[in-house]
C-alpha cells in the first residue's frame, strides 16, 4: 500500500505516461519520410518501411551496442545508413534528424496529465526519468520539472537502478522517499522498486499485472495519483 507521508518527491515518466508515444512517433515519421523523399528517395523508403527500419536498428543495437539506450543516436545512425546503403548525399543526415526530432517533440498530452503535472509541482519535485529522448523544455512542460534525467545522457537506462537513484539525488532526497510513477511494468515498476522507491503502475488501458511484485497503487490516471496524495488521503 502507498504511504504518501513518505513521498518527498515525484520521478515520472514521460512517454506512454504523460502523453501516447506511437501516435507521435508515426507523426514524426511521417514527417521525416516527406521531407526525405525529393532529396533522397532511396533512404526514405527505407527508413519508412518499418521491416527495413527494424532491421537496420538491430544490425546497429548489434554492431554498436553501447548506443542502444541513446534513441537520438539510434535514429541519427538508422537515417546515416539509410543514406548510405542507397549512395544518396550524407550530408542530408543532421538536417533530415532535426525534421524527426522536431515533430517528436510536439506531443498531445493526455487530458489528466497537464493539471495533474501542475499539481504534483506544486507540492514536490518532480524529476523526469526517461529512456527516451524527450526534451521537457522543447515540448513546453520543463517548468513543472525539477530535473530531467535520460538513458541517453546518463548512460544507463530503465530499469537500471543507477537512473533512479540519479533522479533521487536530482532531486534531493534518498530513494527511499522517491515515488517513481510510469506505464511500463518492467521499467518503471519493478525497476523503481529495485531502487528502494514506492511506485505507482499507470494502467490506462485496462492491462493485467502479470509479476509476483506489486506496485504500491495502480491508477489510470494522473488525477487518481493527485487525489491519492493529497494531504487529506494521506494514510
Amino acid at each position: 500500500m502507498l504511504d504518501a507521508r513518505k513521498v518527498r518527491a515525484i520521478g515520472l515518466d514521460l512517454d506512454d505516461t504523460l502523453w501516447p508515444i506511437w501516435h507521435t512517433i508515426a507523426r514524426a515519421e511521417d514527417q521525416l519520410h516527406q521531407w526525405l523523399l525529393p532529396q533522397a528517395p532511396g533512404a526514405a523508403r527505407m527508413i519508412h518501411d518499418a521491416t527495413r527500419r527494424l532491421a537496420l536498428r538491430d544490425a546497429l543495437v548489434r554492431e554498436r551496442p553501447e548506443i542502444a539506450h541513446d534513441m537520438t543516436r539510434l535514429r541519427q545512425e538508422i537515417i546515416r545508413q539509410a543514406l548510405a546503403r542507397c549512395a544518396e548525399d550524407p550530408s542530408l543526415a543532421e538536417p533530415a534528424f532535426a525534421v524527426f526530432y522536431e515533430h517528436r517533440m510536439r506531443v498531445d498530452l493526455f487530458d489528466d496529465a497537464l493539471a495533474a503535472l501542475q499539481e504534483l509541482a506544486g507540492r514536490y519535485p518532480v524529476v523526469a526519468v526517461s529512456n527516451g529522448n524527450a526534451d521537457v523544455g522543447r515540448i513546453g512542460i520543463g517548468a513543472h520539472f525539477r530535473a530531467s534525467v535520460s538513458a541517453h545522457v546518463l548512460g544507463v537506462a530503465k530499469p537500471d537502478v543507477r537512473i533512479f537513484h540519479a533522479a533521487a539525488a536530482a532531486a534531493g532526497v534518498p530513494p527511499e522517499a522517491v515515488l517513481h510513477v510510469g506505464d511500463d511494468p518492467a521499467l518503471d515498476v519493478l525497476g523503481g522498486l529495485d531502487a528502494g522507491m514506492q511506485t505507482i503502475w499507470v494502467n490506462r488501458d485496462g492491462k493485467s499485472w502479470s509479476h509476483d511484485r506489486q506496485p504500491h497503487a495502480t491508477v489510470t490516471d494522473l488525477q487518481q495519483l493527485c487525489a491519492m496524495l493529497r494531504p487529506d488521503r494521506a494514510v
